[in-house]
């Protein structure tokens, strides 16, 4: 049997390694377009920002360490040009000598990743403009910014890839700027929650421009001005688009395979296209999302990964399945760790899902174990049924963890409920006798059974002020004082049974304090005196930060940039 691949990087250099395992005879080639045919593509802004320091340390395999140990051929520079699945042969050009021949194949598998979307605008190929996808890109970045020492620097998109440069090109003492046309950084994160990577962000200095079009780009005063839609031109010394990616199937669309969404390369859940004995894994095909059941392009290397070995494993003869893509994710943002998994609140929403969430902010360990941090965690759950959805943690120590249980959680098909009697371990210095995710479950548990009724920060301006309800601040004078809404009284939780005579009964009440738990006590003690409670989802921390975030948003619109 031979099996030809096209591409390495995650899913190709893996299908080809798990190729190899089942079948010692088989004969395996590798087809890749750039220079390396297995790097590290997450780590290519840390070596661009000097944290990783030996660029051979981006290279995970050489083509000879591969065939050393699998006998695997490995062509780098060499580029598949066409498809022929008629005569199941491929068409190749050797990049370095021009040379042209074709392959043929029992097998194929496509692998052909990404391309960094190139928006159609004015000024695209200046010298100055970057896109970061490849080695090559790395290395070509790196070499301008050592040559010629830019002081400033544009990063048109705030996704990974943009975020973790940003980081590393402020952290080389460069003035950042980050501008894109969605109104927050990091879309798998709900706005809320996005609101506390932009306060990090901001911390060290990045200026940000969310909700702003680039129209293109222009030279100027030996730099680059970044032109946006009703908005003063943004100036730099060199410009990153990291806009996104796009799945790369000009060869599959050539083809005649079925193509999805984004142009991505439509399989089953056995890896194979719409053509016999053609197979494709990671960036460039169409998934199905693990929770809502619906296609999705998910581009992260723990999915293309799990593809290349199921492919290989049907290759061989196996009857592996790939049950979807679940979005699992986790980022360094300076001093921040921020993760989700499943699907957010926004995006259940469009999907027509019926949710709810609870928000708490937990210590990264037991309070009394010096050195612990606070964490604000979102878990998205559907209403009446209580499936478990998604999640997503922003904090300092302990989200990863955190992340890996809750994804866990949603791949077994627990309910968010359910999560409260997760046997967790449990040390001072590593968590609370009561994790944080138990404790999610636990608040999910009281929605569930009535103990607990929510209002979230979007009901807060529709409250009336009338008199009809009681607005109340369970928090201490001290507390409030430093800062409140609008219309709510202040009564500490304290002192709330002596002070019940000023609460009228008959009427709802609304309590909010620092967190969320202050003003469940509250509602439960009103409770116990016939009163109607909600509590405030998130608390006045998670109001306080959201608010002022929009805010600055609102502000940088008006004038272009955040100040």
């Amino acid at each position: 049997m031979k099996v030809v691949i096209i591409g390495g990087v995650a899913g190709g250099a893996t299908a080809a390694a798990r190729l190899r395992r089942l079948d010692e005879t088989a004969e395996i080639v590798v087809f890749e377009r750039s220079g390396y045919v297995s790097y590290a593509n997450c780590g290519l802004p840390y070596y661009i920002g000097g944290v990783i320091e030996n660029p051979e340390a981006l290279t995970l395999q050489t083509p000879e360490s591969i065939f050393a140990r699998f006998r695997v051929d490995m062509r780098v520079r060499h580029e598949v040009t066409a498809l022929h699945s008629d005569r199941k042969t491929v068409s190749v050009k050797n990049l370095e000598t021009g040379e042209e021949f074709e392959e043929s194949y029992d097998k194929l598998i496509l692998s052909p990743g990404a391309k960094p979307t190139q928006p159609r605008l004015p000024g695209v190929g200046l010298e100055k403009l970057f896109t970061l996808r490849t080695v090559e890109d790395t290395f070509h970045i790196k070499d301008y910014i050592q040559k010629h020492h830019p002081k400033s620097a544009v990063l048109a998109g705030g996704g990974f890839i943009g975020l973790e440069l940003a980081e590393n090109l402020r952290e080389l003492g460069m003035e950042v700027s980050i501008v894109q046309r969605p109104r927050q950084l990091m879309n798998p994160f709900d706005p809320d929650m996005a609101a506390f990577i932009h306060g990090e962000v901001r911390r060290h200095g990045i200026r940000l421009a969310l909700g702003h079009t680039v129209e293109g780009f222009q030279e100027k005063d030996s730099g680059v001005d970044v032109l946006l839609k009703d908005a003063a031109p943004l100036h730099a010394d060199l410009v990153v688009l990291a806009i996104g990616v796009t799945p790369d199937t000009a060869l599959a669309s050539k083809a005649g395979l079925e193509l999805g969404l984004k142009g991505s390369i439509v399989v089953n859940d056995r890896m194979e296209t719409s053509v016999p004995d053609i197979y494709a894994v990671g960036d460039a095909v169409q998934v199905k999302h693990y929770v809502t059941g619906q296609d999705a392009v998910i581009s992260l290397a723990g999915p293309a990964n799990k593809q290349g070995r199921i492919a290989a494993d049907n290759i061989c003869g196996g009857d592996s399945r790939y049950p979807g893509s679940q979005g699992s994710s986790v980022i360094k943002v300076f001093d921040l760790t921020a993760a989700a998994t499943g699907v957010n609140e926004t995006n259940a929403k469009k999907a027509g899902l019926d949710v709810d969430a609870v928000i708490l902010s937990p210590m990264s360990h037991a309070g009394y174990y010096p050195g612990g941090k606070l964490m604000t965690m979102k878990v998205v759950f559907e209403k009446g049924t209580f499936r478990l959805l998604g999640a997503q943690i922003v904090g300092y120590e302990g989200v990863d963890k955190r992340i890996d249980v809750l994804a866990t959680a949603i791949h077994a098909g627990m309910t968010a409920v359910q999560l409260k009697d997760l046997d967790l371990a449990y040390a001072p210095p590593y968590s609370s006798a009561k994790d944080p995710v138990n404790m999610a479950g636990f608040m999910v548990d009281n929605l569930a059974g009535g103990v607990l009724k929510q209002f979230h920060l979007e009901d807060v301006k529709n409250l009336p002020r009338d008199g009809s309800v009681t607005l109340l601040d369970a928090r201490t004078a001290e507390e409030y004082a430093g800062g409140h809404i609008e219309g709510f009284r202040n009564i500490p939780v304290d002192e709330l049974r002596e002070r019940l005579g000023e609460i009228e009964a008959g009427k709802p009440v609304y309590v909010i304090c620092q967190s969320g738990l202050r003003s469940y006590i509250a509602c439960r003690i009103l409770a116990g005196y016939g009163y109607e409670t909600y509590n405030f989802a998130g608390g006045f921390r998670f109001y306080d930060a959201v608010t002022n975030d929009r805010r600055l948003i609102e502000s940088a619109t008006a004038c272009g940039m955040d100040q």
